[in-house]
């Protein structure tokens, strides 16, 4: 694999996301890879990378991904991109949303369709995506009795009232912006779905009040209306997905979303 990056073998554990990626050379090496995913988001994420970069005002970036040798995007579930010399994780809660709104204003540009868009879930995440939007049943044998019981609960809240149009989103934004060593946001390992921007700026507020330490207060302005129902999504969706699933997060979910 690494002969195939044409990097060197002395790897470094990098920081963020779940702890696997690796620095080797001038990449970044992440497993766990879809190459069904790969062969179809790189090529349009490479072009935009290198669009971004040469624009005169750069306000955000993408983590530019790199093939192997052989043309591949994907070698034994591993993928590369290029690494950010002097870069470091975003926590600011408010600059996290705004790079969010600028990628996916990016997105519906680049993206008129997103082709596993209707394909069969190919993971437990895309199964929890499914569910939360009504493509999908909540077997309760898959879940924990936690999991389900909350999960029907908000599902049961759920209407047919639109958000937002369907288009490509980041759905795990929070955790995978970086700053550069200029400030300027960089985008890292974009989950596709294709689904409204509402949706997943819910999933990215939900994620940074519970797991980055924002403000329980963001979550008030998603109480009513079109944004609640975003939110319900995006909490069915997290829940189900999350590989911890015990009651002590499901007990957090279910605090944030009771806030008055």
């Amino acid at each position: 694999m690494l002969d195939l990056f044409a990097v060197p073998g002395d790897l470094r554990p990098l920081p963020g996301g779940q702890g696997l990626s690796v620095l080797a050379g001038d990449l970044v090496l992440s497993p766990g890879r879809d190459r069904a995913i790969a062969d179809r988001l790189n090529p349009h994420l490479a072009r935009m990378a290198v669009r971004l970069d040469t624009r005169p005002r750069r306000d955000v970036r993408i983590a530019m991904p790199i093939p192997a040798r052989d043309g591949t995007w994907v070698v034994d579930g591993w993928s590369a991109s290029r690494y950010e010399p002097g870069s470091r994780a975003c926590t600011d809660a408010a600059v996290v949303r705004a790079t969010g709104a600028l990628l996916h204003a990016q997105f519906a540009q680049a993206f008129a369709q997103w082709p596993l868009a209707t394909q069969p879930p190919r993971s437990r995440w895309d199964r929890a995506e499914r569910i939360a939007f009504g493509d999908g049943t909540l077997d309760a044998g898959e879940f924990t009795d936690a999991q389900a019981q909350f999960a029907q609960e908000l599902l049961d809240q759920c209407t047919d009232e639109a958000f937002g149009d369907n288009q490509l989103v980041h759905g795990d934004l929070a955790g995978n912006v970086l700053l550069d060593a200029a400030e300027v946001p960089v985008v890292i390992d974009v989950a596709p779905y294709w689904r409204p921007v509402r949706w997943a700026d819910a999933v990215c507020v939900l994620d940074l009040v519970l797991w980055a330490g924002a403000d329980p207060a963001l979550i008030d302005g998603w109480a009513d209306g079109p944004l609640r129902q975003a939110m319900l999504r995006a909490a069915i969706f997290r829940v189900l997905s999350d590989p911890e699933p015990d009651e002590h997060h499901v007990a957090r979910y279910r605090a944030a979303l009771a806030r008055p």
